[in-house]
């Protein structure tokens, strides 16, 4: 048995203390013990290389800045981190700070250290347009590198750490900000790769500078409740001791008191009074095996009677950060509410140090790999999402949704349990699963119960998604997705998808206007057209065949003047433009415009657009505008936008028309008058289904109703015919006053 001894609010010694400590290389190497000669040689070059590189550079405290180096090197020696990170620790901010470059690290200590240190730097040289975008760009480097290989966060975390302990030294004016970064980012990538006590640490220190008299009033408040409950705990503690001693386990109890940051934001978040929370202290009970912990919990329910709810077994469902311990909570004497932890020796390691306890099993048993596994998923899903994700500002986006893993667990038909995190819909489920299956997915069924694909997870569901070989992400799906996976797939597809539909849609027009000036089809960019084509890119400053035909489709490029410089270049060749041809199509084509019409079916996709001041369907004259970068946008020629439109930029038009056979239907919008009564819009709903009109949309207003009601419908149609057949089945509906077709807001 072990004495019970509860830490101080940060479980840290004072800052000076610290620092003094960390003045002396000789109080690194005491920490060294489990590596071997050669390795602590390596070190002390790297810390000989180190102290003469920040020669000279004193820190805001008043010591020589390599204390600095010495202190974040400490720490990793306490999670018993290599030698090549133990290096890196020492240099990581000779890049940065004193000018040294990257090849000359490679060349003194070998490239392993190099990349660390270089994964750990900052992006100062870089031009940025905001502080922020300089910081997700930086966070985004960061966090790959730690993807790649974790050393580098723990580094990153053991520097922040120290640099949070000595915060009191850097100028108030930077608190905040610095407090604010710690308690968004650092401390919830520790919580995510459980860093247990460096994430309680980082958030007691930042909430110590962020609230500075809020946390000395809550250091007071438990200080005293900890004299007022000593007694309690004292007993607690001789009865549990006296139970497990005739039940014949050996066990470690050790009091566990809550972080101050913890109980601030309990008592923010629910608003209560200090008093009112009652689970400060707790117990932990470390024993020799998982039978144990059992056996343990079992002892303790025959102790104290358990409060029914407050059992978590995390053992046999570990969080998704790996932290694995049966949890319960019981009414000890005079009806106090106390949470008790059973672990075991192994659980409690991986508890406090996460991700870092690999290299401290490593120091124990080198043949393990128990640990080896934590936190990977979540950072190979780094990897995966930087591969869809481009932009650093995005990225760092879809990450910050991950960080916390507010979990809950649900199954696979097939019984397989994954963890999610809390919010998460369907849709997430289904990307978690596989890219494939969230690209596919149609609909899905919650406990053999059909479900929308918007629907949030709950604990214990078993879930079945349905696909459809056909079926692609809908965008709609950003506006409720929870995880950065399954956002950063979607935006990647639908990209991907535009792309391919605007390369497709450029080539149309290219071939059009290509038609309208005498030359039959657009020419292949290999054998004799090879160097036409080559011309043709350095005339429009393209890459390849696909960025132009792309940038025609989105509208960066004008097809026409693509079509003029081609002809040209043919004529170098001896190709002569067909005058036939070319008088047939501009006889047909408009009159405004200087290239032949294009042929819409519908089947354009995302490249296409039809504009929403005006919903034009088939049978409508009508226009398109290559908006610089949005593709086209078909109105109908009576559209006062695109009117508008033509006088300011005519040469962004373009003639199009409807194909005789139109793929899908399209929506317009119905104005029904009504007069009101009972069941009057399930009439006119009726004769909309029976005219065979999808609806889209139903808007009543408002507005109480009146004698006469006015009912908007959003409804899909194939054509103008179509819509003419659709009003007129509306019109002979009792209680319909008048029906007419609306532009938005019309």
């Amino acid at each position: 048995m072990s004495a019970l001894v509860f830490p101080t609010a940060n479980g840290k010694s004072t800052p000076a203390a610290a620092n003094a400590a960390a003045a002396s290389f000789a109080a690194l190497t005491a920490k060294l013990d489990y590596m071997s000669a050669e390795d602590v040689n390596n070190i002390r070059r790297a810390y000989r290389f180190a102290d003469e590189a920040h020669l000279g550079q004193i820190r805001n405290g008043g010591l020589p800045y390599i204390t600095h180096p010495v202190a974040v090197a400490q720490q990793c020696a306490e999670w018993k981190l290599d030698a090549q990170a133990l290096m890196a620790a020492l240099l990581h901010d000779a890049i940065e700070d004193c000018g040294v470059t990257k090849p000359e690290l490679i060349e003194r200590f070998g490239a392993p250290v190099a990349e660390l240190v270089d994964g750990l730097t900052k992006l100062e040289k870089l031009e940025f347009n905001t502080r922020e975008e300089n910081q997700a760009e930086s966070f985004r480097k960061m966090l790959l590198a730690m993807a790649r290989d974790v050393r580098v966060i723990l580094i990153k975390l053991a520097d922040r750490s120290h640099n949070m302990r000595t915060l009191s030294d850097v100028p108030r004016n930077k608190w905040t900000r610095i407090s604010r970064e710690t308690l968004d980012i650092y401390a919830p990538i520790a919580h995510r790769l459980g860093l247990n006590a460096t994430y309680r640490e980082l958030q007691d220190l930042a909430f110590q500078h962020l609230y500075p008299w809020r946390y000395a009033t809550l250091t007071k408040a438990l200080a005293r409740a900890r004299g007022r409950r000593r007694d309690v705990i004292k007993r607690v503690q001789t009865e549990v001791e006296a139970a497990f001693t005739d039940a014949s386990i050996q066990m470690h109890i050790y009091g566990r008191e809550k972080a101050l940051y913890s109980i601030y934001r309990k008592m923010d978040e629910k608003h209560l009074s200090f008093a009112q929370v009652t689970d400060i202290y707790g117990f932990r009970i470390i024993v020799a095996g998982v039978t144990g912990c059992y056996t343990a919990m079992g002892v303790l329910h025959q102790l104290y009677k358990p409060l029914p709810g407050k059992f978590k077994d995390y053992i046999a469902i570990p969080k998704v950060n790996g932290y694995q311990s049966l949890h319960t909570t019981l009414v000890g004497p005079f009806g106090t509410n106390i949470e008790f932890q059973m672990r075991t020796e192994a659980m409690h390691i991986v508890a406090e140090s996460g991700v870092a306890a690999h290299w401290l099993y490593k120091a124990t048993d080198p043949e393990s790999d128990a640990s080896q596994r934590l936190g990977t998923q979540w950072l190979q899903s780094l990897l995966d999402i930087q591969h869809e994700t481009r932009d650093a500002a995005e990225f760092w986006d879809h990450v910050k949704i991950d960080l916390f893993p507010d979990a809950v667990y649900v199954f696979t038909p097939k019984s397989q349990i994954m963890a999610m995190p809390r919010g998460a819909t369907i849709v997430d489920f289904a990307y978690a699963i596989h890219s494939d299956v969230g690209h596919r997915a149609v609909a899905a069924k919650v406990n053999g119960e059909q479900v929308p694909l918007r629907s949030e997870l709950r604990n214990g569901d078993v879930i079945e998604i349905i696909t459809a070989s056909v079926s692609s992400p809908n965008p709609a799906w950003l506006g409720f997705v929870r995880t950065g996976k399954a956002r950063s797939k979607i935006r990647h597809h639908l990209k991907t998808m535009a792309l391919s539909e605007s390369q497709d849609l450029g080539e149309k027009m290219l071939a059009q206007a290509l038609r309208a000036e005498g030359i039959e089809r657009l020419p292949d960019d290999e054998g004799l057209h090879h160097a036409t084509w080559e011309k043709i890119l350095r005339f429009s400053g393209n890459r390849s065949r696909t960025d132009l035909l792309t940038d025609i489709g989105l509208g960066k490029r004008i097809a026409s003047m693509v079509a003029k410089r081609i002809v040209t270049l043919l004529a170098e060749t001896g190709e002569k433009p067909d005058q036939l041809l070319m008088s047939r199509e501009r006889y047909t084509a408009h009159e405004s415009i200087s290239q032949g019409s294009l042929v819409l079916d519908g089947s354009e996709g995302a490249s296409v657009k039809f504009a929403t001041c005006c919903r034009p369907i088939p049978g409508d004259d009508i226009v398109g505008y290559l908006g610089r970068g949005e593709g086209l946008v078909v109105h109908t020629d009576d559209c006062t936008v695109a009117k508008k439109l033509q006088h300011r930029d005519s040469e962004r038009f373009i003639a199009v028309d409807w194909s005789d056979e139109p793929t899908r239907a399209f929506e317009t919008g119905l104005l029904v008058t009504v007069s009101n009564g009972k069941g009057v819009l399930a009439r006119v709903a009726a004769a909309l289904a029976s005219a065979e009109a999808d609806i889209t949309h139903v808007d009543m207003g408002q507005d109480a109703a009146q004698e006469a009601t006015d009912l908007r419908f959003g409804v899909a149609v194939r054509d103008r015919v179509h819509l003419a057949s659709v009003m007129r089945s509306v019109k002979r509906t009792p209680s319909v006053l008048r029906v007419q077709r609306v532009r938005p807001g019309g």
